[in-house]
């Protein structure tokens, strides 16, 4: 009876362990920062829909990827 407790802690930990590793390894990083705002003098709002930052981006925001970051 000992032998399958532990089996089946091994066994929740490693579906764990894979779970977790899955998800790091499924996430992107994101490419928009508070830089962008502070090195070209705009506020978030200027490229990005959503007044905070992030989302979807405005014609402005388009122009400014498809540039290479640059205005």
């Amino acid at each position: 009876m000992k032998t399958k407790a532990i089996a089946l802690v091994c066994s929740v930990a490693a579906a764990g362990l894979i779970a977790g590793l899955l998800s790091m390894s499924v996430s992107r990083p994101a490419n928009a920062t508070p830089a962008y705002a502070g090195s070209t003098g705009k506020a978030c709002a200027f490229c990005h829909q959503n007044p905070a930052g992030g989302g979807g981006l405005k014609p402005a925001g388009e122009k400014f990827k498809a540039n290479g970051h640059k205005l």
